[in-house]
């Protein structure tokens, strides 16, 4: 079982004790577009519950006060008993996953191993979500879930096999939840960011000439910020409309559909 780690925010206004407080979980909460999601909502009536793989960004999440697990987002008994932990406080309104990993290799040169370990970070973490919290949400008769996508879920890249395929899992997963979900309350997202500067960019970020490559590929010509991602997945967790579900939102400069 994961370690549970409650980190109270002695800031933390009085109406956060109350009924009215919607619950929020996160798988992959360490990641820099998580943590500017909560940021961004900080001021707002919510409980963030986070699943994180180490206890290397407790200090930061407690400021903004989480509530955290350590877990492993591939494992079903972790993702089991992070959700059970979260229904105990309550309702949960709504769940975010997170979870990635870059990998730019072309198939000649990445082995079995390797391709299904992408796999297993981000498709598989995800069903693992989808499955068990949405059984969870489906007992409470709503719930909005939002998934992580990328640009290279529907746009060809040179040497982005692995993600691409990971990732177009993802969104094709998330289409179908959405229409097996729909009449139970259920709204079933994602957000597909294009290069967007955050860590897990950091190999193409920390090189200028990567960098300003990448970028002249962009419409826009420039790459992505975390925050603009942030408020993009804030909109779908908590004010898209109820009739809105089965979506593709892309936050990646136009360069999924525009031609320039």
């Amino acid at each position: 079982m994961p370690t549970v780690l409650v980190l109270p925010n002695l800031n933390m206004p009085l109406f956060f004790l109350n009924d009215m407080v919607k619950s929020i979980a996160i798988v992959g909460g360490s990641s820099d577009i998580a943590k500017s999601t909560i940021s961004s909502m900080s001021a707002d009536n919510y409980k963030f519950h986070v699943l994180v793989r180490d206890d290397s960004h407790t200090d930061e999440l407690s400021a903004l006060g989480v509530s955290v697990v350590l877990g492993d987002a591939t494992s079903e008994e972790d993702i089991k008993n992070f959700i059970s932990g979260v229904k105990e406080s309550g309702e949960i309104h709504a769940i975010l996953h997170c979870v990635g990993s870059f990998a730019v290799r072309p198939p000649h040169a990445m082995n079995k191993e390797a391709f299904e370990a992408v796999i297993s970070t981000n498709l598989t973490s995800a069903f693992l979500t989808l499955s068990i919290a949405g059984k969870a949400m489906l007992s409470q008769g709503h719930g909005r879930m939002v998934f992580m996508s990328s640009v290279a879920g529907s746009l060809g890249l040179v040497n982005h096999e692995a993600i691409s395929a990971a990732k177009g899992g993802i969104e094709s997963m998330v289409r179908s939840a959405a229409a097996t979900y729909a009449n139970r309350g259920l709204r079933i997202n994602a957000v597909a960011p294009g290069l967007t500067d955050t860590k897990l960019a950091s190999p193409i970020m920390s090189n200028e000439t990567a960098s300003q490559a990448a970028s002249q590929k962009i419409p826009i010509k420039r790459v992505g910020q975390k925050e603009e991602v942030a408020k993009v997945i804030k909109w779908l967790l908590t004010e898209a409309p109820e009739n809105f579900t089965g979506q593709i939102l892309h936050t990646d400069g136009g360069m999924s559909n525009v031609l320039v």
